[in-house]
């Protein structure tokens, strides 16, 4: 599609008209109409917007507008995949160019491009570095550099690469083209460096609102982690999720756990050879599978976008990566649920690794971030509320209704003060000198051997909190040092020590609240009810199925045929022609054309008896 660019209402016209036939949307969402007007003026922007908030459209709809090349710049070649799979799926030109192609086919794409025949053009940073893809990329003379995942520029960001750095040279072989830097993840530190880095000129901010209301949070103590992972799950099972473990071995663990369990699940790292790890997405992708569990090498590398639920069987290090990775959830706007299972243990193990950075100066600020994420984990406060205030934008925190603090399920333990009291007691009368393995067995009243050798059992503290099982009064000890009221020491056999406020806590000067895993059960993600109310969800199944045979004998991942936002508004208003048809939710020309006649006949043959 071609057009002219251009101001005012005929050029905004021009922008609806785009969207509506290529990707059969009837609006524009919060500050896209900025974003794509200023792509279109020419002038280059920032777009801070939440996963599923539209930052791509900004980017993409400028040059099926006014003609022209936009070059997007992202870090995964599966990513690059996926978005240019649904692109072509919506008949947009687009094609990406990576070092895993045949020589052929990137000499193909490029020969497009230069011919005027693509409107977007996706490659790795890596790629558009390289002096001779530079020179083609002066003769083809793109409009636009669109910058995704932009957060990557920033030392102070979650997810810094040093390739990104280097991005500001493109502005000075390709000066007639806008530079637009995109992410759904950043903080005002981090705003500030990619504009600094990027050297933009007088560009629009946009700042969208990190809220993301379909989500549901819910936050708590690991004490079980396969039992509370597999609930989870079991309230979304059947829909797509993935499960963030902390290491490769915990990934293949946490799969045949979940397996083991009835559910059908594979792991993902980086260890596996390259062969698994494409099928795994292609499994995931071709709806094959239905969780993964994963390190934070997996997600963003899938474009999915009903992903109905994600889980962190233990604590990122930091709020801006939980953000980014929660952010993967209920991308189609549908309802979904985010837990965080979390320990101490995982603070530790955090700060264990951030000991070596290759930029000194960065540990302070590493600290914070963990400082923060440890914050939220260890505080009943509403979860939206903690995140907005992290990330600059302040809310109202009297209950946001889709957060287990606002929904009654965080329970406080009643008497926190006194058993805090006596863990720490139990730290000081021992001297100090060991982990929290030992201090629970001495409270708890069990490995006696090794008790009873060092006479701890004489102590007044032993066995004084015994109706505690291992894990929750594990628990409760790294909730302590997440509170900071215990110090883990450093080294191979860490000890605990008190902190001078765990000394006033012990001595009876102050009070501390404690939480407790939740004792009933939690009904999934809030407003999930309510989303499928006139939906007929056998018949959103039948069309589920459907989609999954179409896409198998395209070769493209089911969600590029309809995401499921789209097959429930099918199954809830039964189109019976093309004309109804074009009414549904991503219902465009081209997806018409493509898969229209399929979709009308199963629902036209719909007999559920």
């Amino acid at each position: 599609m071609q057009g002219c660019g251009g101001e005012g209402t005929g050029a905004f016209d021009r922008i609806k008209d785009v969207i509506r036939h290529v990707w059969g949307w009837d609006s524009l969402l919060s500050m896209q109409r900025e974003g794509i007007e200023a792509a279109l003026a020419g002038r280059d922007s920032l777009l801070v917007l939440p996963t599923g908030g539209g930052k791509s459209l900004c980017y993409q709809v400028p040059p099926l507008v006014a003609g022209g090349l936009a070059v997007v710049v992202s870090p995964l070649i599966a990513l690059m995949r996926d978005q240019v799979d649904g692109l072509q799926q919506v008949g947009v030109a687009a094609a990406c160019l990576h070092g895993d192609m045949d020589k052929g086919d990137q000499h193909d794409v490029i020969a497009s491009a230069e011919r005027g025949d693509l409107r977007l053009l996706y490659v790795t940073p890596e790629r558009l570095l390289m002096p001779g893809f530079l020179y083609t990329l002066e003769q083809v003379d793109p409009r636009w550099i669109a910058i995704d995942e932009a957060h990557c520029i920033s030392q102070w960001g979650h997810d810094f690469r040093p390739e990104y750095r280097r991005l500001a040279e493109v502005r000075l072989r390709i000066p007639n083209a806008s530079m637009h830097a995109c992410t759904a993840t950043a903080t005002t530190r981090v705003r500030s460096d990619i504009l600094t880095q990027l050297g933009l000129s007088d560009p629009l901010v946009l700042v969208g609102d990190i809220d993301r209301p379909n989500l549901t949070y819910r936050v708590t103590p690991r004490t079980e982690a396969k039992r509370q992972v597999v609930e989870a799950l079991s309230r979304n099972r059947g829909q797509a999720a993935i499960v963030y473990c902390a290491t490769r071995k915990q990934t293949e663990t946490m799969a045949r756990s979940l397996k083991s369990a009835g559910l059908s699940a594979a792991a993902y790292h980086a260890g596996l050879d390259q062969s698994t790890r494409g099928r795994v997405q292609d499994d995931f992708a071709a709806e094959r599978i239905d969780i993964v569990a994963a390190t934070v090498a997996f997600g963003m590398g899938i474009d999915r976008s009903d992903v109905r639920c994600i889980v962190h069987a233990s604590m990122p290090d930091s709020l801006e990566r939980y953000q980014q990775e929660t952010g993967r959830a209920g991308r189609d706007g549908l309802p979904a649920e985010c837990v965080l299972l979390f320990s101490g243990g995982d603070a530790a193990r955090w700060r264990m690794l951030h000991e070596r950075p290759e930029d000194e100066t960065l540990l302070p600020f590493r600290g914070e971030m963990l400082e923060a994420m440890q914050s939220y984990c260890a505080t009943a406060q509403c979860r939206r509320a903690m995140l907005g205030r992290h990330f600059g934008q302040p809310r109202d925190a009297s209950g946001c209704g889709a957060c287990d603090v606002c929904l009654g399920e965080v329970r406080v333990i009643e008497d926190g003060t006194t058993i805090a009291r006596k863990i720490l007691s139990a730290v000081a009368r021992t001297g100090q000198r060991y982990g929290a393995g030992y201090i629970v067995d001495v409270l708890r009243g069990t490995g006696m051997d090794q008790v009873m050798r060092r006479r701890h059992d004489e102590l007044s503290v032993f066995k004084l909190l015994p109706h505690l099982s291992k894990g929750e009064l594990t628990d409760l000890v790294w909730q302590l040092v997440h509170l900071e009221l215990l110090r883990r020491s450093a080294g191979e056999y860490p000890v605990l020590h008190l902190t001078e406020t765990g000394v006033e806590l012990m001595r009876g000067h102050a009070e501390v609240t404690l939480i407790a895993p939740p004792k009933r059960p939690v009904r999934g993600a809030a407003g999930e009810k309510a989303s499928w109310e006139g939906v007929d969800r056998d018949l959103f199944e039948h069309l589920r199925q459907l989609r999954r045979t179409l896409a198998t004998e395209r070769g493209v991942p089911a969600y590029v045929v309809f995401g499921d936002a789209s097959l429930r508004d099918m199954a809830a208003r039964r189109p019976d022609s093309a004309e109804a048809m074009l009414e549904i939710k991503g219902v465009g020309d081209r997806k018409l054309a493509e898969y229209g006649e399929a979709f009308l006949a199963a629902i036209a043959a719909w007999n559920p008896s």
